[in-house]
């Protein structure tokens, strides 16, 4: 829903419909030239949410949405827009307030774009109990990682397990963090993996817009290109990020088309193209087709494994008698990170275990969620790394589930492996493992 802005632009712009009836209770202008807007929002203007009407007309309309049409949520374009009282960001707001005690609008889904392009507009870990929200930090840390950045391990790690140190202090849970790598505005997943800086000369702004802040990594060759160990590389660079997004904490979003890897030419600002730049092809290839595969297994995985959907942040200590933490980071030797491993600027390879016998949850029948505990190793080196698996003890083996440096189909022929015993993590990859204990 995007309340922040309208049509009618800036004062160059036309007069549609609110400027025409009352200009200054609608729209948020300059207090020495009132002439000019105010514009948090990137498009000529911005609506003035502190006047009661103008906030009555957006309840009037959200309410619409859930009593009439039915919708069960709501995704805030901007939001930052909305909270903000004079020029501050305030998570005590008329908005949030008049939302929070709306009989109708509480019950629903909330979900914040927390940010918008005014000063202090970046609200990401901000927004009040109730509202879920566009974890920007997520997409960064995930992309930098993956690009190869080094000192990206300490903020991985919290972005992986849900993002406590966002969400956590203010009384929300892991489904406050809506995950996502990519989504409308920017590259898409392939364009993420194939260019270095955005290509928009068809939005005839002379490549002017669309922001140039993509963290983004071409692979060796800007743009399309036949040679197999770029494609290669682009692909397992496309299964990396897909596997981080559908085994993290908090909420997945996948942009669609990222699951058949579409493209838009390089073109990170797309909105207003109506040519094949922003449509979808439906005729895929054998590559594409086998990363609509890998995507399908991953969702898979998500939804027979309580383990990677946790409703509570992890505690970091044994729960339930279990004989493993709820949650442990190791290092390639198969031991636990230390505080000096975090804060090596070097290291790019760590693993998680996720015990499935230490959720502390119950169904709705208020019996326990158990699962399987898994191991994830992830390797942004580019080389490769051999992963000492955890041995709590004997009798512990390891089956591997998933492995990013194969294909769907062409995955790796491996048997168990024993606890203690090696496994070879290839350069830029990323592989899950089941625990499988002796009887």
């Amino acid at each position: 829903m995007v309340y922040n802005h309208t049509g009618e632009g800036s004062h160059l712009g036309p007069t549609l419909s609110f400027r025409g009836i009352d200009n200054a209770s609608y729209y948020r202008l300059m207090p020495d030239q009132p002439r000019y807007y105010l514009d948090y929002t990137g498009c000529g203007n911005t609506l003035n949410v502190r006047h009661p009407r103008v906030l009555q007309l957006i309840m009037d309309s959200l309410r619409y949405w859930v009593l009439e049409m039915h919708v069960d949520g709501f995704r805030f374009d901007l939001a930052s827009t909305l909270a903000r009282v004079l020029h501050d960001v305030d998570r005590l707001s008329a908005f949030f307030d008049i939302i929070h005690q709306d009989p109708v609008l509480s019950q629903v889904k909330l979900i914040a774009e927390p940010w918008d392009l005014g000063e202090g507009g970046y609200q990401v870990g901000n927004f009040p109990a109730g509202w879920a929200e566009w974890n920007g930090r997520y997409r960064d840390a995930i992309r930098r990682y993956w690009k190869g950045d080094g000192g990206q391990v300490a903020e991985l790690a919290y972005r992986l397990s849900g993002s406590n140190d966002l969400y956590e202090g203010g009384g929300r849970r892991p489904h406050a963090s809506i995950n996502f790598v990519t989504a409308h505005d920017g590259f898409t997943l392939h364009d993420l993996v194939s260019y270095d800086q955005k290509h928009n000369e068809a939005n005839g702004e002379h490549n002017r817009d669309g922001t140039d802040d993509n963290l983004s990594w071409n692979c060796g060759v800007e743009g399309p290109t036949t040679k197999p160990s770029i494609v290669t590389l682009r692909e397992r660079q496309q299964r990396n990020m897909l596997a981080s997004l559908l085994l993290s904490q908090g909420v997945p979003m996948l942009c669609g088309g990222d699951e058949m890897g579409r493209t838009q030419r390089g073109n990170n600002n797309a909105y207003c193209q109506d040519t094949e730049i922003s449509w979808v092809d439906w005729k895929l290839n054998t590559h594409q087709l086998a990363l609509v595969a890998f995507t399908k297994s991953l969702i898979h995985l998500r939804q027979h494994h309580p383990v990677f959907r946790r409703r509570r942040f992890f505690q970091g200590r044994r729960i339930r008698g279990a004989e493993v933490k709820d949650i442990s980071w190791l290092r390639p030797d198969g031991k636990e990170m230390t505080d000096d491993d975090w804060a090596q600027g070097y290291v790019r390879s760590l693993g998680v275990r996720l015990a499935g016998h230490a959720i502390e949850e119950k169904d709705s029948k208020g019996r326990p969620v158990l699962d399987e505990t898994f191991l994830m190793l992830l390797n942004a080196h580019h080389e490769p790394r051999p992963f000492t698996l955890p041995a709590h003890k004997p009798g512990v083996r390891w089956q591997p589930v998933l492995d990013t440096a194969a294909s769907h189909g062409h995955e790796k022929t491996v048997t168990l492996l024993k606890g203690g015993l090696q496994y070879d993590l290839d350069a830029r990859s990323l592989a899950l493992l089941r625990l499988h204990e002796k009887p």
